[in-house]
């Protein structure tokens, strides 16, 4: 339970130290003291309505100090992975377009003959394709730009980040287990946009994020903003707060992915590329809730309730279709519910939901800002969870 994390903070034992008074506050004003992240928004709502919203520290560091406010947005890393793709692939299933059990290459003809096409679309969605985690595949898309210039960020790019999939290796067997990979959510990206016959950003932006207004929400493509929102608003990027001093690109990445494979797909990609505000965060979300609970039909419910939940098909796993379930230990501490649901993102973004008590906790920072090389966040992210839930829901766990 959460007692023992509670009385490392107050007593000092932790760094993340908090007042009575207002342990939330506290506890994220102790995180930016702390170097946890240069500044941060956090959105809390309980039960439809919001009950804390507030930013803390700053958004920018160099080249000069900027403040954090409510408005800023954020590079949302891999929470791209629930908020477009998964949703993306929810409504295409809705739409009767396709079966979980499909196998990939019936829509991406390229992977016929390949171990990876005979992987289906549960198996991307849940993590468990065989595909590995990871591979700096911008390295070989930079190598050929070198050779041709401009074609770091080209559809012929993308395409070639597809054909660099096919060729992988498989780190185990289709469905033996789950090993969290961005490379199948890159594929399932690609899938997405064969089968939508458009970009995910605009079949994200037309299908849901304009008819519940989430905005501002978008991808940046090779430096132009796709719209978003209903009324296609211009973005002013003074308020993206940014990342990395980036060495491979030579700047301060402001208004541009981090991530590097999605830069060189052209900054929109299944596993990474989204911007966004927590308040735009926070109505995907919601949406995704009240679907689960049966009060909105933008989302099947009974979808909605399978992709959230743990498959216990994979031996393992805490993944469902897209999300993430908790574990131990878990980001979202020790009291979230185990009906409860939710994903990170490497550049210091999260989100959890708890269905049982309605709880919602966006956590959007820019801790790669400066660098890296900062993991402080790892010891963090529970425990503001755990605050949280101690302040607005008590100290019980809740009940399945």
């Amino acid at each position: 339970m959460g007692d023992g994390v509670l009385s490392r903070i107050t007593h000092h034992v932790s760094p993340f130290t908090m007042s009575l008074s207002d342990p939330i506050t506290c506890a994220m004003q102790s995180a930016v003291d702390t170097g946890v992240f240069p500044g941060a928004v956090v959105l809390i709502r309980l039960h439809g309505r919001i009950a804390y919203h507030r930013a803390f520290g700053h958004a920018a560091l160099i080249p000069q100090p900027e403040p954090a406010r409510p408005e800023t947005i954020y590079d949302l890393a891999s929470l791209t992975k629930p908020l477009a793709t998964a949703t993306a692939v929810l409504l295409l299933l809705q739409d009767g377009r396709f079966k979980l059990e499909d196998p990939l290459q019936e829509i991406l003809d390229e992977l016929k003959g390949s171990p990876i096409g005979t992987a289906t679309v549960f198996h991307l969605l849940n993590h468990s394709s065989g595909l590995p985690a990871w591979r700096p595949l911008y390295e070989r898309v930079a190598d050929r730009d070198r050779a041709q210039p401009g074609f770091l960020g080209s559809p012929e790019a993308k395409r070639m980040v597809l054909d660099l999939i096919r060729e992988e290796a498989s780190a185990y067997p289709v469905g033996a287990c789950s090993l969290y990979s961005d490379l199948g959510f890159m594929l399932l990206g690609h899938w997405v946009e064969r089968l939508a016959g458009c970009s995910l950003a605009s079949f994200c932006r037309e299908r849901i994020y304009a008819r519940i207004g989430a905005a501002p929400l978008f991808f940046i493509e090779k430096g132009r903003i796709m719209a978003d929102g209903s009324e296609g608003r211009p973005v002013d990027l003074r308020l993206v707060a940014p990342t990395e001093d980036d060495a491979w690109r030579g700047r301060v990445l402001r208004g541009e992915v981090h991530d590097e494979n999605a830069a060189a797909m052209g900054g929109v990609a299944g596993h990474a590329g989204l911007f966004g505000t927590a308040a735009a965060v926070a109505e995907v979300s919601g949406c995704w809730l009240k679907s689960y609970l049966g009060r909105d039909d933008v989302l099947r419910p009974d979808l909605v309730r399978r992709f959230v939940a743990r498959q216990d098909r994979t031996p393992g796993s805490s993944w469902g279709l897209g999300w993430d379930t908790p574990s131990v230990p878990s980001s979202s501490g020790t009291l979230f519910s185990p009906r409860s649901f939710g994903h990170l993102g490497y550049t210091g973004t999260s989100f959890w939901i708890d269905p049982v008590c309605e709880l919602e906790v966006v956590l959007l920072s820019n801790r790669v800002h400066p660098t890296r090389n900062n993991e402080k966040i790892r010891e963090f992210r529970p425990l503001i969870h755990n605050v949280i839930y101690e302040e607005l829901i008590g100290g019980r766990q809740s009940s399945i």
